[in-house]
Formats: structure tokens, C-alpha cells, sequence
């Protein structure tokens, strides 16, 4: 899973990838090789072992992102939404009922 995603799952929130932690890849033979190169947050700042540990964790972020944009996508504009409430919020409930079955989170 991708590095940001450990570390996300690691501090339990969403850094500042700007600022507070800063990832760098040297890329070895065309491989990714991302790596940590300024921690600025009061967490300390992880072992390699500590952050694979986090894969499965990393993994169902990483998912339900995914699932999120597509949700997102499926349910439309919040614009087309209200005008579907106004009409028939009972077809609307179902349509997002829908999207969220199909599309579900781990």
C-alpha cells in the first residue's frame, strides 16, 4: 500500500503533505521508492516496521477513498440532488441507497 495511506493510518489523521510530512521518491530501475524525507509533526516519526504493519489498515483507506469518488460521482451534482428531493425524496433515499450498496465500504 502506498506510504501515505501508512501514514495516515498511523497518526490517525490526514497530515499536511506539504509541511508537516514531506515524501520524496528516487525512483531505482523505474521502481517507485518513496520515502519519508522531513517529519515536522509531534508524533514520532515511525520505523519502516511500524508503518508495514499498517498495511491492512493502509489497504481499507486506500479502498474507501476509492469508494468515496465513486459514490460521489454516482450520486451527482448537490444541485440535481435537491431538485430529486423536491420531486420524490423516496426515490431519491432510494437511488442513494443504490449507489451505497453497490458501492460498499470496507
Amino acid at each position: 500500500m502506498s506510504l501515505t495511506h501508512k501514514i495516515i493510518a498511523y497518526l490517525g489523521r490526514t497530515p499536511d503533505f506539504r509541511t508537516e510530512i514531506i515524501l520524496q521518491d528516487n525512483m531505482v530501475e523505474g521502481v517507485s521508492n518513496p520515502y519519508i524525507k522531513e517529519w515536522n509533526v509531534a508524533e514520532a516519526q515511525p520505523t519502516d516496521a511500524q508503518l508495514d504493519a499498517l498495511d491492512a489498515q493502509a489497504t481499507t483507506l486506500e479502498n474507501n477513498n476509492q469508494v468515496d469518488k465513486t459514490r460521489k460521482k454516482e450520486y451527482g451534482s448537490w444541485n440535481d440532488q435537491l431538485d430529486e428531493i423536491y420531486h420524490d425524496i423516496d426515490a431519491w433515499k432510494a437511488r442513494l441507497q443504490t449507489i451505497k450498496t453497490n458501492n460498499p465500504k470496507s
